[in-house]
């Protein structure tokens, strides 16, 4: 699926939810519904680690510490940061565990990795513990609503805003690489 295709479904799917009345029920997801719902973001979720491999791999070991100003994330803390993503972030917002990455200090220091193929390592890793603890959700425990970046949302709104925000730092490294001359692999 094309990154515009995919922010189209995303826009059409955030305006469908913005537009909808706010009646109780449709605060309440079906089991059935919240499996689809699940299914789609395990699809979507290996496409962007793809993509974001894709990028890593295209990215040379000497642009890992690239950044395009002060203040801004590198192209390694960017990639870091998806893993991580994929360690906590995303199966922890729907009550499933983050991954065991040692004491917190140890856990801090993963994001500062600039090597090219730790950096890969642990994206390949992220992703892959964020699918394991999210298949192993049973779709009932997903009906309802959570605390998901400071807000009570659905599982579908959830999912939204957190694939919006992978999104957004995948077109984060698309623009990375745009601007150090590299073609993302799927355009190629």
């Amino acid at each position: 699926m094309s990154l515009r295709r995919i922010a189209a479904v995303f826009a059409l799917a955030t305006l469908l939810l913005a537009s909808a009345s706010p009646a109780s029920a449709q605060d309440v997801l079906t089991k059935e519904s919240a499996a689809a719902i699940k299914a789609s973001f395990l699809s979507d979720l290996e496409t962007l680690r793809g993509k974001f491999v894709g990028l890593a791999n295209a990215f040379p070991q000497d642009k890992y510490t690239w950044r395009p100003m002060d203040g801004v994330r590198s192209v390694s803390e960017v990639l870091m940061l998806a893993a991580f993503e994929g360690y906590s972030f995303i199966p922890t917002s729907f009550g499933a565990k983050a991954a065991d990455l040692g004491p917190r200090e140890e856990a801090a220091k993963l994001r500062m990795l600039s090597d090219k193929a730790q950096v890969i390592d642990h994206l390949n890793k992220g992703f892959a513990h964020a699918k394991k603890e999210l298949e192993a959700l049973d779709a009932a425990t997903l009906t309802g609503k959570r605390k998901i970046m400071g807000r009570d949302l659905s599982f579908a709104d959830g999912v939204i805003a957190i694939g919006g925000d992978l999104h957004e730092h995948l077109g984060q490294m698309i623009a990375y690489a745009r601007m150090n001359h590299i073609v993302p692999p799927w355009s190629k």
